[in-house]
């Protein structure tokens, strides 16, 4: 079957919107600029790469803890690591329309892409990312707070109490997952870059001596998982920042992008953050963030190797990787239409298994009803007897399912069923009894 696909924003957005991957934000009251909601099969999208990512980088080692922290905290530690100061990005606002945008992304000599004013923009100027609020009944400086711009912060903050409570040696890493917020001048592109956004990362401690190895290990583990969600390589271009162009707590940063309908953008980072946070923090606090070397009694700062994956990022990638158009047959004759499939890894598919009965006469629920149930308890199992055969196939290909079974009227004699495979459209039949062990073999 040709892959006829030419994936476009416009097709994605559609069918995202249409299936229930990701709905806009508010939408009954018109919105609100670059806000998205994950619908039903988003969630569920999205949870499946939150879980895979947790047991691979995680759960699965002996070397990962995991923190759930505050998305408020301390304003002292946002002073501290430098965020209140320096977390900026360069601002001019076009002098007629007064929209705003940043400075290193438009050609300031051309005319404003909004309205196509000719007068110029105003100077850039620094304009701080994090996002303010106030804590208590008042709002002054006294009460001033912070959304958190990014997880980091935490990690190396509770560094302490999790040296104490887990009894971790270096080298060993601390992993979270969770929302971020930065007041970006220009979110856009669905859901490539919003203003509340979700991360998974964990910063992983190490001796300075050995940053290196650790460095080029970490990004191997990366490519690891690229490859796991089923990313072309193709697709990817591993970009190293140059002096003068890193955050400012970097020695050194390997930026993976990836080529979006949009252009080449950012998907991943990964940057060896020194010991400036630990220092910082150690600094203002006056807390002694030094590490003692059970074996050798060597105190030390542990410096940090932190890999950081965007979760709505990789939502996004997974989709577009896995968007199909096919010339698929409908008939013997030859005849073929275009189907429109998306070829998840079936690890990270929102359903796993469809049971669809050929038709809604009572014999067939009273057997399939049932049968969904009893996989639903291994596998997400989706349940579907509206339409024809041929209509809830397709419908389960775009959502990509990777198995439906459907339950005819031979099923009510020999106790069969057809299992059908999403991507090569073969099908199957299996005994009802042996399903849970075929599907063990698939899908486990």
């Amino acid at each position: 079957m040709p892959n006829t696909t030419t994936v476009t924003m416009e097709k994605l957005v559609a069918l995202s919107k249409q299936r229930g991957f990701v709905y806009p934000g508010s939408d009954i009251y018109g919105g609100l600029a670059n806000s998205w909601d994950y619908g039903p099969l988003g969630t569920e999208l999205k949870r499946n790469i939150m879980n895979a990512w947790w047991h691979r980088f995680v759960t699965s080692r002996g070397d990962m803890v995991g923190i759930d922290a505050a998305i408020i905290m301390n304003p002292k530690v946002w002073e501290a690591s430098g965020h209140v100061e320096g977390f900026t990005d360069p601002l001019v606002e076009c002098k007629k329309c007064h929209e705003r945008f940043r400075a290193d992304q438009i050609d300031i000599s051309k005319p404003c892409t909004r309205c196509g004013n000719k007068d110029g923009f105003t100077d850039p100027k620094n304009f701080n990312l994090l996002f303010k609020t106030f804590l208590g009944s008042t709002e002054d400086s006294s009460s001033v707070a912070y959304l958190r711009g990014e997880l980091a912060q935490a990690m190396f903050v509770d560094l302490p109490q999790v040296l104490m409570s887990s009894r971790k040696r270096v080298p060993f890493g601390i992993a979270q997952q969770g929302k971020c917020f930065r007041n970006e001048i220009t979110p856009g592109n669905f859901i490539f870059r919003t203003r509340e956004f979700n991360l998974m990362e964990f910063e992983y401690f190490i001796h300075p001596s050995e940053w290196e190895t650790w460095f080029e290990y970490w990004l191997e583990q990366m490519k690891s998982w690229l490859d796991f969600c089923g990313v072309k390589r193709e697709h990817l271009v591993f970009h190293e920042i140059e002096d003068g162009e890193r955050a400012h707590y970097s020695k050194r940063t390997v930026d993976i992008e990836y080529l979006y309908p949009f252009g080449q953008k950012e998907l991943y980072g990964l940057a060896y953050r020194t010991d400036f946070d630990l220092m910082r923090h150690m600094e203002k606090s006056g807390v002694d963030m030094r590490y003692t070397d059970p074996k050798t009694q060597e105190k030390y700062i542990p410096h940090v190797i932190e890999p950081t994956f965007g979760i709505d990022r990789t939502v996004l990638m997974t989709l577009l990787e896995a968007y199909c158009e096919e010339e698929a047959p409908t008939s013997e004759e030859g005849e073929t239409s275009t189907r429109v499939v998306l070829k998840l890894p079936k690890a990270l598919a929102p359903f796993k298994i469809a049971i669809l009965p050929l038709s809604k006469k009572e014999e067939l629920s009273a057997l399939a009803g049932p049968l969904a149930d009893r996989l639903r308890q291994r596998w997400a199992t989706d349940y579907d007897e509206t339409q024809s055969i041929g209509k809830r196939y397709r419908r389960q290909d775009e959502i990509g399912t990777p198995y439906c079974v459907t339950v005819d009227f031979d099923s009510l004699n020999d106790q069969s069923v057809t299992v059908r495979d999403r991507d090569t459209m073969q099908q199957v039949r299996v005994a009802i009894d042996d399903l849970e062990k075929w599907f063990e073999e698939k899908l486990d």
